[in-house]
């Protein structure tokens, strides 16, 4: 159940209803709705996995409390220790076994030992990267005695599971969604008007852009061999643009919806791509869950204190571990491994936090280098997401390969191919959108809200990709 699909459609009004009509006497009656929801929702997928949801659950309440119960050092390690193994040992076999299992089996091919790779015939549970980061982050802050353990179930339960988040993010923390979920919920006509607001952009970002996106990107790396160098870059071009529409649209969806419900939801991304370098690119990219690795990884192993040596060494592992999260592939890892070479100058020099504020620009030659510096980091990120989207490391290389040796940018794929130049001015009418409205969380609220709001539903009818219906990007993770 997607959602931009017509079951979802159907799925969250019966679920407001009885939230705010029938069982909206108590908190708990108001959780019972959302978890019960929550896991029909998650059943949609296969209702298998249901099961292994349930059990991380309890596993991470049950671990947690035992954590803040025990009389002994030895003890909280133990039980401490024993929800961080279950839960990466289940991530492990359902998402990297086989990756593991068959790079390990190539390196012997290449030394000449012939090997035949026991690979398992899994289905990956939608979402798990996620949950398992609800769960982690929730135990390892218990251990760390910055939170108290959950005793009740069913709120625990509604942190980890709760629809809206529950399959591609953004990665909560218990400081922040627990408090909400633990009290009565009263509705409120501005929050949920927002909601509905971030709502329909979600949906223009998913099916006018990204969707729209997606059928020329992948029309062009399915066939990048017969394509010129600016075909190959409009292919990267359309690429950056699919995933930030679809995965910054599902997150504005998520939050909005959640909205609905009263409940606010970290924010996930916050217009990247006007960021000035990687640097500020990684704080307004997926940022619950650069947060995540930066405050469970990165700030553990010193940060930028210390050494250059452990400065430089703590970028790439979290770096790396970002790719390596996306994905069991060499070309998520390379992707990581990238990203990480773009920040280390920045952080060598100690300008790896000169650009916090947004981003302004005024009529002086001081903001024809913004503007640079922008255009230079939106190119180094279409870059590295030709690894990303690539489906092996070789074809990457060969495609950036094309990009410089093939030297031809007469507008083979823009003649070829119908409505590609709509679709590029399409796109450069949402980058205005998004930049005159970038300090806002959507673009549909304040002056003249109705006739926005007619306009994107109006989009969402004429310019929204439909026949070729595509799921969102980061389920796969």
């Amino acid at each position: 159940m997607f959602f931009n699909s017509l079951s979802f459609a159907i799925f969250l009004p019966i679920v407001f209803v009885l939230y705010w009509f029938v069982f909206n006497k108590t908190k708990s009656t108001q959780n019972a709705v959302l978890i019960i929801a929550s896991y029909y929702f998650y059943s949609c997928w296969d209702w298998r996995f249901l099961f292994l949801l349930v059990f991380s659950t309890f596993l991470d309440y049950y671990t947690g409390i035992q954590i803040e119960k025990a009389k002994t050092d030895g003890s909280r390690k133990f039980w401490f220790w024993l929800s961080i193994s279950v839960n990466l040992g289940f991530l492990g076999i359902f998402k990297y076994y086989n990756f593991f299992a068959s790079s390990f089996s190539e390196l012997l091919n290449g030394f000449g030992l012939h090997s035949s790779p026991l690979l398992l015939n899994v289905v990956l549970p939608v979402g798990i990267s996620f949950y398992t980061f609800h769960g982690l982050s929730y135990v390892i802050d218990i251990y760390l005695k910055r939170i108290k353990a959950e005793y009740n179930f069913v709120d625990y339960s509604l942190f980890v599971s709760y629809f809206p988040l529950l399959v591609a993010g953004p990665i909560e923390r218990a400081t922040h969604l627990l408090p909400q979920v633990k009290i009565k919920r009263t509705f409120d006509y501005e929050k949920a008007k927002e909601g509905v607001y971030q709502i329909i952009w979600g949906l223009v970002k998913k099916v006018v852009i990204a969707d729209t996106c997606a059928t020329y990107a992948n029309a062009i790396f399915d066939h990048y061999t017969s394509m010129n160098s600016l075909s190959l870059i409009l292919g990267a071009f359309y690429f950056a643009f699919q995933i930030y529409g679809d995965f910054s649209g599902y997150s504005d969806m998520a939050l909005g919806m959640s909205k609905l419900f009263g409940i606010d939801l970290l924010r996930n991304f916050n217009y990247p791509y006007f960021s000035r370098d990687i640097a500020e690119f990684w704080r307004r990219w997926h940022i619950s869950l650069s947060s995540w690795f930066r405050d469970y990884v990165y700030i553990p192993l010193g940060g930028s204190k210390g050494s250059k040596f452990k400065q430089v060494r703590n970028v790439f592992v979290i770096f790396l571990l970002s790719g390596f999260w996306h994905g069991a592939n060499w070309t998520f890892i390379a992707w990581g491994f990238i990203n990480a070479l773009y920040f280390l100058p920045l952080l060598l020099l100690h300008k790896n936090r000169s650009n916090i504020e947004t981003v302004q620009l005024q009529w002086d030659l001081g903001s024809l280098k913004v503007l640079w510096n922008i255009v230079v980091t939106f190119g180094l990120s279409c870059l590295a997401w030709i690894f990303f989207r690539a489906k092996s490391i070789e074809i990457a290389f060969d495609y950036i390969s094309r990009i410089f040796t093939n030297r031809s940018f007469i507008p083979q794929y823009l003649e070829n191919e119908r409505y590609s130049y709509e679709l590029v001015l399409l796109i450069f009418i949402f980058i205005l959108v998004e930049w005159n409205t970038r300090t806002k969380i959507e673009p549909i609220s304040g002056s003249y809200s109705w006739v926005k709001l007619v306009l994107c539903l109006a989009g969402l009818l004429a310019l929204g990709t439909y026949s070729d219906y595509k799921e969102f990007i980061y389920f796969q993770f």
